[in-house]
């Protein structure tokens, strides 16, 4: 749990990125059946250098290992993009990838 995997792509000044994130996401409904705490995502940001490019706050409405899409403009080939998630347990996860 906690890997992301990250597909980024320049294409006329607009990058699209596709983010599919391992996360069981535990609604309090299942984690009670189960007899667990629930633990979902609760945030998530992408930046590229300083700027913040993508910035949600979530809940247990997203599904398990949840893929998220997006676009932004202002970046370019070679920049870096780091995407961070943080769950109801305080755990936090990031990872980055270089636009093409």
């Amino acid at each position: 749990m906690g890997n992301m995997k990250i597909k980024a792509k320049e294409k006329n000044g607009v990058v699209g990125v596709k983010v599919l994130i391992k996360h069981d996401m535990l609604t309090y409904d299942q984690a009670k059946k189960k007899g667990v705490d629930a633990n979902f995502i609760t945030h998530i940001t992408a930046k590229v250098g300083d700027k913040i490019v993508y910035d949600a706050s979530t809940s247990q409405f997203l599904s398990k290992n949840p893929m998220l899409k997006f676009k932004f403009k202002g970046a370019k080939k070679g920049d870096e993009l780091t995407i961070s998630w943080v769950d109801l347990s305080g755990k936090s996860v990031t990872e980055s990838k270089k636009i093409k």
